[in-house]
């Protein structure tokens, strides 16, 4: 064990006592039974659905509980930063409503990134090697190949541990000379852990658990040939969460097999133990089987996916409440959004992300807000994503609103085709001239599909144009359709045209499918009156007369 003064001079001379940072970051004075959570996203990559996921639940525990919600940046790895990962982050929290109660502009117990909090790690990691219970290690990468070779050749476990931690209880005068030359080294800390031992702790989720106790010497801080001197996830979180005084950690399951090792470090540095709870990963259904979520494969496992298609937020707020609580699932949004999440109804199994079910949600939620409102989004969403739609409904406001009408107002179920932002121009595109593409080949495959030649078609065309009667109050708006549909020789009804089909041209069903697609350029489109006195008579009859023209 080397000398305070030996450990000392390994570290910076101004580098602050631990009491000093006791006093810096004081317990919060926050009333009883209140939770303090953090998400800690590593900008090694970009925010998943996931993450949100694990946020959305950081944040309603911690908030019902009267404490509060941290987001932490964990970029200790500097070397595989992703740039714009941050901002993408920040992105994420505000569409999502999850942004933190509090940062680096309005908390006292920041900085929020770990890369700057580099000389608090460094007073923790001197003062366990003060009281011998870390190490510097000087394995280089060949000697830890060595090591896992003659474990393989005697059977033994994996590991860094025991006699096979050849740094573990080193003669001093070596450590020491190998210090002098410079030469680098990790630093490691010294596990109280033996082979066999068990450790047991209570998961807020899952109950108690029992595990294999922690017997490897994990590394604690990185390599001293490295500025700044960081340490590794597992020693930083630590520090961390007992500074910030979190008291409750909410994180994926694949981090359970690390709390032995975590409740070592929180019981050698003297923090008292935080509480963990493990959520299961989002899955996917893939044939007859189950998988998780991944950001390389599947393009709804990015937060980006969401917000450049413009789900809206409160739909997938409400979807992802009710995979964490069944019971939200249940009942109304607005009623789930107010709910508690609790972390006893969260299920150990990972549920099962499904976008049909989430686009039902979607047009559900859509098709209960104003007009003005999908407007204000739609237009929102366009001005980055679509920026010639977002100047179309700057300059056709009303008729905007006059489309978004239609089927919504006034009805007993309102239409449910938009789901998301991007699915407007799609749905509502033909009401504007400026997007609307003419249909002008009267052999179109669309009027083929109607069994209808060019020449019925111009036909049906040129009549409703020249006695074209626009939609009132006062007027049966089809009557002029049924009108010329029998001047033509249409049937007036499909059946009539099923019992004897020679008799006919086709049935009314056919004629006015032409004018629907003339007007919408689809087949398929809400009550065509209503399309009709949106567009206004001199823009239907520019579209019906193009076909005629060719034009």
């Amino acid at each position: 064990m080397l000398s305070h003064d030996a450990v000392d001079s390994l570290f910076p001379p101004d580098l602050q006592e631990p009491d000093h940072l006791e006093h810096r970051y004081p317990p919060r004075d926050l009333p009883g039974g209140a939770k303090v959570t953090r998400f800690a996203p590593s900008p090694t990559g970009f925010l998943t659905i996931g993450g949100v996921f694990t946020a959305i639940i950081d944040a309603d525990v911690a908030r019902r509980s009267g404490g509060v919600y941290l987001v932490r940046l964990e970029d200790t790895d500097q070397a595989r930063v992703t740039e714009g990962a941050a901002a993408q982050f920040a992105e994420a929290f505000a569409y999502f409503s999850i942004v933190p109660d509090e940062g680096d502009q309005n908390g006292r117990y920041g900085p929020y990134e770990q890369s700057a909090r580099a000389q608090t790690y460094l007073t923790y990691v001197r003062e366990l090697m003060r009281q011998g219970r870390a190490y510097p290690c000087f394995a280089t990468r060949q000697d830890l190949e060595d090591i896992t070779a003659r474990q393989r050749a005697a059977g033994a476990l994996p590991g860094y541990y025991g006699k096979w931690a050849i740094w573990r209880d080193a003669d001093p005068g070596q450590v020491a000379k190998r210090l002098a030359a410079g030469d680098p080294y990790v630093v490691r800390f010294r596990s109280p852990g033996a082979t066999g031992a068990r450790v047991s702790f209570t998961d807020a989720i899952r109950g108690e658990l029992t595990l294999d106790d922690n017997r490897n010497d994990a590394v604690i801080l990185k390599s001293s040939d490295t500025e700044p001197r960081l340490p590794t996830y597992h020693f930083a979180h630590a520090v961390d969460d007992h500074l910030m005084r979190v008291n409750l950690v909410i994180r994926g399951d694949e981090w359970i097999s690390s709390v032995p090792l975590h409740l070592q470090l929180f019981d050698a540095l003297g923090f008292p133990r935080v509480e963990y709870a493990h959520i299961a990963p989002l899955m996917k259904q893939e044939g007859g089987s189950r998988r998780k979520l991944s950001k390389r494969r599947d393009p709804e496992a990015t937060v980006t996916f969401y917000i450049e298609q413009g789900f809206p937020a409160p739909a997938v707020q409400y979807y992802l409440r009710g995979l964490a609580n069944g019971r939200l699932a249940e009942m109304p949004l607005a009623e789930a959004l107010d709910a508690p999440i609790r972390l006893a109804e969260c299920g150990t199994a990972g549920p099962l992300v499904d976008m049909v079910k989430l686009d039902d949600i979607c047009a559900d939620y859509v098709a209960t807000l104003p007009g003005e409102q999908i407007l204000a989004e739609v237009s929102t969403w366009a001005g980055r994503y679509d920026p010639d739609l977002a100047e179309v409904l700057k300059a056709e406001r009303e008729l905007a609103l006059r489309a978004l009408d239609i089927d919504r107002v006034g009805v007993a179920n309102p239409r449910k085709d938009l789901r998301k932002w991007a699915d407007f121009r799609a749905v509502y595109g033909y009401f504007f001239p400026e997007l609307f593409e003419l249909v002008t080949d009267p052999a179109d495959a669309r009027f083929s599909a109607l069994n209808l030649d060019p020449d019925r078609v111009r036909a049906v065309a040129r009549a409703f144009a020249d006695g074209y009667q626009a939609p009132t109050a006062d007027t049966e708006w089809f009557d002029q359709i049924r009108r010329l549909a029998a001047d033509l020789g249409f049937a007036p009804s499909q059946k009539a045209y099923q019992q004897d089909p020679a008799a006919y041209k086709g049935s009314i069903r056919e004629a006015s499918q032409v004018i629907r697609i003339l007007l919408t350029g689809t087949p398929r489109s809400p009550d065509l009156p209503e399309v009709a006195g949106a567009l206004g008579a001199d823009e239907v009859l520019r579209r019906v007369r193009a076909v005629e023209k060719g034009t």
